[in-house]
């Protein structure tokens, strides 16, 4: 067998167990929302108001949000009235084709920014409990499975089970971790950090920090001296500010989104836990109310099963039952 062929066969495959992953993490979603709207799409004879009701309550059900639910339902109405159309089964496409345009936001803004060439820094932020420690651990390993040398801060050490959780985790991913004791000035870790890193030549750091809200304006201020020390360190870091979400969560998670997205300059999302919910939908409403790309999704425990997002694979995996547009992406 040529090289050639090994190196396609070993990218399908890949592909292959992406696209598999994607469909087992999404289940939950795709069975409690295809399912429903395929019994709607089969049980009404025609397009009226009581069609469009329940269309717009399995929707909202599946926390795509009010809004974009809103948005939606007119954008068919216009669809309906242009092409004349008066079987319900011939509107499954163009509802495909209109949650694709949705949760589209092109291969660039999906993908996590690198530097172009010396350090890259990631910064990470998020309440306590939706996984921010997790996903830096998986993070790291996936970083480094593709080669890459990685090291972490432990910014949050307002938490000494948070520093602790992170060396874990950094033992884990086979990552070393830069920490001080409980209590001190994380600003100051994340500058011991940055030094290091350069230090030892490594392609990537990730920070740590605090995931308390009770005091929401120390927190800010906490972050933004973080992101000073950083941004005086190397200029044009962080190259990423990844605010960290639980999907489980949905509507929350979309406040918090709003929370932090106002006050810390986020650049992406990382939704945890997208396998554990039926309301996947809350990636198309973050998508749409915070025009925040997502970067990376939690399909899962493993260490492996943080995966970049993708729109397409998304679809795909979630809203294939409803025909059209995502039956032809594949």
């Amino acid at each position: 067998m040529s090289f050639f062929k090994r190196l396609r066969e070993s990218i399908s495959s890949k592909a292959e167990e992406v696209t598999n992953k994607f469909k087992e993490g999404l289940s939950k979603t795709r069975d409690a929302f295809v399912g429903k709207v395929e019994d709607l799409f089969s049980r009404r004879k025609k397009i009226d108001e009581a069609f469009y009701e329940e269309l717009e309550e399995i929707l909202i059900g599946a926390d795509v949000g009010i809004n974009t639910v809103l948005k939606l339902i007119d954008e068919l109405r216009v669809e309906v009235r242009k092409r004349k159309i008066e079987d319900p089964k011939e509107l499954r496409p163009i509802l495909t084709e209109k949650l694709v345009e949705l949760l589209s936001g092109g291969e660039e803004t999906e993908r996590l920014k690198t530097a172009p060439d010396g350090l890259t820094i990631y910064l990470v932020v998020g309440v306590n409990g939706v996984g921010k420690t997790t996903t830096i651990g998986k993070l790291a390993h996936r970083l480094k499975q593709d080669g890459k040398s990685v090291l972490l801060a432990a910014g949050d050490t307002f938490r000494a089970a948070a520093i602790e959780q992170l060396e874990v985790w950094g033992q884990r991913a086979g990552v070393d971790v830069i920490r001080q004791g409980q209590g001190s000035d994380p600003a100051a870790v994340i500058f011991d950090a940055v030094h290091a890193a350069k230090q030892r030549n490594v392609d990537v750091l990730i920070c740590d920090t605090a995931g308390r809200l009770q005091n929401k304006v120390n927190l800010m201020e906490e972050l933004n001296k973080i992101f000073r020390v950083i941004r005086r360190e190397v200029p044009e870091a962080p190259h990423e500010v990844l605010l960290v979400l639980d999907a489980t969560t949905g509507q929350n998670a979309l406040q918090q989104a709003k929370l932090f997205g106002e006050k810390t300059g986020v650049t992406g999302l990382v939704l945890t836990k997208l396998d554990g919910t039926a309301k996947g939908g809350i990636v198309i409403a973050i998508r749409q109310e915070m025009e925040l790309p997502v970067k990376m999704v939690g399909l899962g425990e493993k260490i492996d099963d943080l995966q970049p997002f993708d729109s397409e694979q998304f679809v795909n995996a979630l809203f294939l039952g409803l025909g059209g547009a995502a039956e032809e992406a594949e």
